[in-house]
């Protein structure tokens, strides 16, 4: 053989030695799958002791802003939910609310801060859980960042999506806006196909399945439902998967 030869199948066989086989890993980080996180009552429960809280504060402050009693401050609260799908829209929408103002008055962190209760299967999920973890939330990011701080998961996701951030053409579009979620695609260079919305919210599901996301629903924090949910998971319905608790997501096997 000549010398040439010789060399060239020498360090073949020396790259041959220095990797043997192995089975295949996970997919290359492009490939794995991005979950947007919904926050309050998929990943810890708000319903028990925050939201209640949360809500007599949007009332309160309705009812200051405008000049109101209690009931009818409710009163408008429903009826802005109906045709904004928050409060915060209909009163930036109709009295020229500063955003950031209502957020904090009725989010105020001295409060609900020693409500949110640390939970060792979340971490544990979260730590298991393959891709990129982003949390989007239509809470403000004050207390977005407070309550992943204290259910010590803050470090364990990459980025945090607050109601702030969901802006177009200068006006909030919080979620289920197909339009917001369409945007943040591009601008995070995803495509939908990789991406997976964790929700509680089934109008935000159903917004993010049209986009063409994959969309798991987590119903447990949610009282009274009763036997509903399993009918609303499946080819054609509303969610295409669901848990009762998102400490189950690390085992989900995916799909459309």
């Amino acid at each position: 053989m000549p010398r040439s030869n010789r060399a060239l199948h020498k360090r073949r066989n020396v790259t041959a030695t220095a990797r043997p086989w192995a089975p295949p890993g996970p997919p290359p980080q492009d490939l794995a799958p991005v979950w947007l996180l919904d926050l309050d009552d998929t990943l810890h429960d708000a319903t028990a002791r925050i939201m209640p809280l949360v809500n007599r504060l949007m009332s309160a402050f309705v009812a200051a802003e405008l000049g109101v009693d209690t009931p009818t401050a409710d009163a408008i609260r429903h009826r802005y939910w109906l045709r904004y799908g928050a409060t915060l829209l209909g009163m930036v929408d109709q009295h020229r609310v500063a955003p950031q103002r209502f957020l904090q008055a009725t989010h105020p962190m001295a409060e609900l801060g020693p409500l949110v209760r640390r939970d060792p299967r979340l971490i544990a999920m979260l730590r298991r859980l393959r891709g990129r973890k982003i949390i989007l939330t239509n809470a403000p990011h004050h207390y977005a960042t407070e309550v992943l701080l204290r259910l010590g998961i803050h470090g364990l996701v990459d980025h945090l999506i607050p109601i702030e951030a969901m802006q177009l053409a200068g006006q909030l579009r919080p979620k289920p806006s197909r339009s917001m979620l369409r945007a943040l695609l591009a601008r995070h260079r995803l495509s939908a196909s990789r991406c997976i919305l964790v929700e509680d919210s089934l109008p935000n599901l159903a917004a993010a399945r049209a986009v063409g996301l994959r969309t798991v629903f987590i119903h447990g924090f949610h009282r009274g439902l009763g036997r509903r949910p399993r009918q609303l998971a499946g080819p054609g319905r509303r969610v295409a998967m669901q848990l009762a608790s998102s400490h189950q997501l690390a085992r989900l096997r995916l799909r459309r």
